[in-house]
């Protein structure tokens, strides 16, 4: 990972710079501690600190996360979305929890690497190895369920990934200089109101949080995106908050994401405790909470033509996806035609095909439809013209067998030749999913009527060739020029 220089990175520190958190960690080695740049501790010699890419990395060095500044719950660095290598793409796929669920191995044979070549490889680039990346994961998800839960720590040990309950008492103990029991115990002196809280319904647990990221958030276009495109039974926006179902590895869950100062105030409700780090991933990438808005908002204020869309809605993000598949799926169903009608048509192959939650929600009663179920269906239950659901069809059947990749840590450029290679979809589908379940940042859909709209009245050339010429300033962020432009036929 490419970290500023040391230098910069203790001047971050000194000016206590939150822009930085995430980005890098700080070593101190007469306090054995690490923490986050913006620490309100008093800033230690510079001959005392080191700096690490990663908190596994200052983990692996024997270092122990500060309970003041909480390193571990900083955003994530930007730079695993820009990155399309070896090492984005595994950090990726480490957080939607491939080590846990598939081994080293598992995500090895993903990354088309041997697991002495991927852990040689991280270990290099990022100071940590696989293991190391996970075993950092767990700790962070044992702390939100010693913290926000009154689990029996053996539940949480089992829900955090760890394979016997020493072993987290001991990574517990490493980690946090805590045993969890002191931990909890911290928590429950919290002044009244601080503390979050967890509950159970007859099949979920639920558990209430809050999600950092780095401002401005533009949170009024985020819900202005998922409100036009809500699914009635998979999702919703109501007031300031988005709900919506979520297919995981261990069971269904619901999430509820409102927007606050400088947080997101995250309910998540879990038919198993063991997706919750990757819950939590999966709502981060939603509101895409790890970007950095002032680095992308002052590339793209660089050039006149986008410099007033930017001050009009600073912080602008890129709405992610809970499901790549399902994203696919529902780019496919707005081709060639409105997004409402689009809406009509995805909410009657949910109410046909989804599977329905065991306890539902208030109105959310479903999941989208899996791939193999849409890769089975009968095509009359599918209301779209045949050509149409032939795509899907086709699509569904690569995505069940394992084919095609379309999760965040996927190989970008592999993920839009599959897709081009199913008959029915083009340059714009592929983009689209680029842009929203593969986290690309450049991905730019130059063929999209609402870009071309929006590059109408703003008085640039007409055609798709113009904007892609156009979207050449806006590199690596020409995902975040889109949402601008749709936003520009969005009245504030």
């Amino acid at each position: 990972m490419l970290i500023p220089d040391p230098d910069t990175c203790y001047q971050a520190m000194q000016s206590r710079d939150a822009r930085f958190d995430g980005w890098f960690y700080v070593a101190v080695s007469s306090t054995g501690i690490y923490c986050r740049p913006s620490c309100p501790a008093v800033t230690p010699k510079r001959r005392n600190v080191s700096f690490y890419p990663t908190a596994a990395a200052a983990q692996a060095a024997g270092y122990r996360a500060c309970l003041r500044c909480r390193p571990d719950v900083s955003p994530g660095s930007p730079e695993w979305n820009l990155r399309a290598d070896v090492a984005g793409r595994a950090m990726r796929l480490i957080a939607d929890g491939v080590v846990d669920r598939e081994g080293v191995d598992g995500l090895a044979r993903r990354l088309a690497y041997s697991p002495r070549q991927l852990r040689r490889l991280l270990q290099s680039e990022l100071g940590a190895g696989p293991l190391g990346l996970a075993r950092a994961q767990r700790a962070h998800t044992a702390r939100l369920l010693i913290e926000t839960t009154g689990l029996p720590f053996a539940e949480v040990a089992f829900a955090a990934g760890f394979a016997s309950l020493r072993q987290f008492n001991d990574t517990v103990r490493e980690v946090f200089a805590l045993t969890p029991r002191e931990m909890r115990r911290r928590t429950q002196a919290r002044p009244a109101g601080r503390a979050e809280d967890a509950r159970s319904t007859p099949r979920f647990t639920t558990v209430t949080l809050r999600l950092p990221f780095r401002p401005p958030l533009d949170a009024a276009g985020l819900l202005a995106f998922f409100g036009g495109r809500t699914v009635p039974s998979l999702e919703e926006v109501e007031g300031a908050t988005y709900r919506r179902t979520l297919r995981l590895a261990h069971g269904p869950g619901v999430v509820e994401l409102t927007p606050g100062d400088g947080h997101i105030a995250g309910v998540l409700h879990l038919a198993d405790l063991r997706d919750l780090a990757v819950a939590v991933n999966r709502c981060r990438a939603l509101f895409d909470l790890d970007a950095d808005p002032q680095a992308v908002d002052a590339a793209l204020a660089s050039d006149p033509l986008l410099a007033r869309l930017v001050r009009r809605a600073p912080g602008k993000r890129v709405p992610g996806a809970a499901d790549g598949a399902e994203i696919a799926v529902r780019a496919v169903l707005g081709q060639q035609v409105s997004v409402a009608s689009a809406r009509r048509t995805a909410a009657r192959i949910v109410e046909s095909l989804g599977e329905p939650l065991a306890q539902p929600l208030g109105s959310l009663t479903s999941l989208f439809p899996s791939p193999e179920a849409l890769a089975e269906a009968d095509p009359a239950l599918l209301p779209m013209p045949a050509a149409r659901a032939a795509t899907i069809q086709a699509l569904a059947r690569q995505s069940a067998r394992g084919d095609i990749a379309l999760s965040a840590g996927a190989d970008r450029d592999e993920a839009r030749r599959r897709l081009l290679e199913i008959p029915g979809i083009g340059p714009w589908t592929a983009e689209y999913v680029a842009m929203r379940a593969l986290a690309d940042t450049d991905a730019f859909p130059a063929t999209d009527l609402g870009v071309l709209r929006g590059l109408a009245a703003l008085g640039a050339a007409p055609g798709a060739k113009a904007a892609r010429a156009l979207s050449e300033h806006w590199r690596p962020w020409r995902a975040y020029a889109a949402q601008h432009l749709w936003g520009l036929l969005t009245p504030l």
